[in-house]
C-alpha cells in the first residue's frame, strides 16, 4: 500500500508526503529523521492521509496537495478528522 499524508508540525504548519508505511514514517519525522523541513517542528501530529495501490499515484496526490492553498489543506484534513470521528 502506498500512502499520501499530512502531518502537522508544532508550530502550526503542514507537512505533505508519501510513503509505503505511515506508522513507521510518522515515528521517524518525530524521531528527527524524516525530513528536513520536519525536524525543527516537532513533534508532529497525522492529520490527514489517503491510500494508493502505486507509487506513482501517491506521489501524483502528494504534488496535487502541496500545491494547494492552505485553506485548503486545512479543509482537508478537518474533513478527514471528522469522518474518523463519525466512524467511531
Amino acid at each position: 500500500m502506498n500512502y499520501t499524508y499530512m502531518l502537522r508540525c508544532q508550530d502550526g504548519s503542514l507537512y505533505t508526503g508519501w510513503t509505503t508505511d505511515i506508522e513507521k514514517r510518522v515515528r521517524m519525522h518525530n524521531e528527527g529523521k524524516g525530513a528536513k523541513y520536519t525536524h525543527s517542528r516537532r513533534p508532529v501530529k497525522l492529520v490527514y492521509y489517503e491510500t494508493f495501490g502505486t507509487k506513482e499515484e501517491a506521489m501524483s496526490r502528494e504534488y496535487a496537495i502541496k500545491r494547494l492553498k492552505k485553506k485548503e489543506k486545512e479543509d482537508l484534513a478537518k474533513s478527514w478528522s471528522a469522518a474518523l470521528q463519525t466512524q467511531t
